[in-house]
């Protein structure tokens, strides 16, 4: 439901609900994933395989609890509900249903205490959220008070946080210190104090960063109260194995210890530095020593340098050429220079440029005209060349230069040189004449029957 009145609204961002004071059960609704790890429910939509009674219900912050449906009520995502507490009962936001539930008590490792779950009385009546509302009204003054307390005690810990139950007959203390603290006597103020139960409970920094919530650096929403549910051992081991510059102020998050991103490419940073060679000594060639620089684990490259920590000059290898290195300077072998291996050999997987058309160039149509191969071409009517020094014939002197003979031209100007020097008589047996009188060209291949031009009879005198 909305409220035209917005003035009296107000919004809970600890526990994602909207109360509205004109409204007649006092509340607007529930605000959809402005609760600190809020979850998606992927199984929503298909049909539950199982009849589940187990629901999931939020409070303040990050607490969540797991209950039964025991009077069989149509609960869904969303509604309030009052359920079981120790004393008295409590009131929560159900924010899980179906299938999803044993998942999540999976994943968060949820175990009921002596193997029976907590119960779901009702849906919360309007009297019930009324008194909700005064229990949340009281929350931050009873924690300001709560510190000046525990400082006039003298005791070395810090509350974070007060969470008072739905019907305000208990309230929660979330505190934070460094070393164990006797707060035997500080509970019976706080009993004396307020007019209710105590419990005391611990909390580190992380947590207490979760409950609070907040913007990182990376410009989202805290880890811790989004989405990580269990916090898990983050040292500078990490940072120095990302070789990831150890500045304190750069790898501390809010809550002052090292961020817990740090741990989420871990393991593909570990798997990438097991091929890496331990290089503790330069790497000799013929033309000086290099020394290593710094490493780019995701990218497999190792730069070196002419001196230790020079970033001029640089040199990057792949591992696998630095590891062909390393085994030639044991052999006690230099290598001539580091550059030779800086070119990527083609292999079986890349093999590189493969010249699929076969072609030397592909500027193998640039070549003007001037270079082309002239063709001896004869125009019609003119005369027969003349015949080149030293009687070489035209048509192996075109052999030899790789051109093509004129086989017409030479074969006509053979011809009339024979039939200027002696008549033909009947019984000439030249392939000249035995071409003339059957009408057949000169140097036909079909006529000579794949032999060729005849070779002309050498002259006598």
């Amino acid at each position: 439901m909305d409220c035209n009145k917005t003035n009296n609204c107000s919004l809970d961002m600890g526990r994602g609900c909207k109360f509205c004071n004109c409204q007649e059960d006092a509340t607007a609704g529930v605000c959809e994933g402005c609760f600190k790890l809020h979850a998606t429910d992927w199984l929503e939509n298909m049909p539950e395989l199982y009849r589940n009674d187990i629901y999931e219900v939020r409070f303040k912050n990050t607490r969540r609890s797991y209950y039964r449906n025991v009077n069989d009520l149509p609960l869904k995502k969303g509604d309030i509900v009052a359920v079981e507490a120790s004393p008295g009962h409590d009131i929560g936001i159900i924010s899980l249903t179906g299938d999803i539930v044993a998942r999540q008590m999976k994943r968060v490792g949820f175990n009921p205490l002596n193997g029976e779950f907590k119960k779901i009385y009702r849906k919360a009546k309007p009297y019930d959220i009324e008194k909700w509302q005064e229990a949340i009204a009281l929350e931050h003054t009873t924690m300001i008070r709560a510190r000046q307390l525990a400082a006039d005690m003298g005791l070395n810990m810090k509350i974070g946080d007060v969470e008072y139950q739905g019907d305000k007959i208990k309230a929660i203390f979330y505190y934070i210190a460094d070393e164990r603290v006797d707060f035997r006597e500080l509970i019976k103020v706080f009993a004396d104090q307020f007019r209710i139960r105590v419990e005391m409970k611990q909390i580190g920094a992380r947590q207490e960063a979760g409950r609070i919530g907040g913007i990182g650096s990376c410009g989202r929403e805290l880890c811790c109260a989004s989405w990580i549910s269990n916090f898990v051992s983050v040292t500078t081991n990490a940072a120095r194995t990302q070789e990831i510059s150890l500045n304190p102020q750069k790898l501390a998050g809010q809550c002052s210890k090292l961020k817990c991103c740090l741990v989420y490419e871990l393991d593909n940073y570990m798997d990438a530095r097991r091929e890496f060679p331990v290089v503790n000594q330069p790497l000799h060639a013929l033309d000086g020593d290099y020394f290593l620089v710094k490493s780019d684990i995701l990218a497999r490259t190792m730069s070196f340098g002419t001196s230790p920590g020079a970033m001029a000059a640089m040199v990057t290898l792949p591992v696998d050429k630095v590891k062909k290195i390393l085994d030639i300077n044991r052999k006690g072998k230099k290598v001539d220079s580091l550059h030779e291996f800086t070119v990527k050999e083609p292999t079986q997987e890349d093999p590189g440029f493969i010249n699929v058309i076969g072609e030397e160039s592909i500027t193998r149509f640039d070549s003007t005209k001037s270079d082309r191969p002239r063709r001896n071409k004869s125009k019609k009517g003119a005369g027969n060349p003349a015949r080149p020094q030293g009687g070489q014939r035209a048509g192996e002197q075109n052999r030899e230069s790789g051109s093509k003979p004129n086989r017409r031209s030479d074969d006509r100007r053979r011809n009339n040189s024979k039939q200027a020097q002696q008549p033909h008589t009947a019984g000439e047996t030249t392939a000249g004449a035995e071409n003339r009188s059957q009408g057949r060209r000169p140097g036909n291949k079909r006529n000579n029957q794949g032999q060729g031009r005849p070779r002309p009879e050498k002259k006598t005198e």
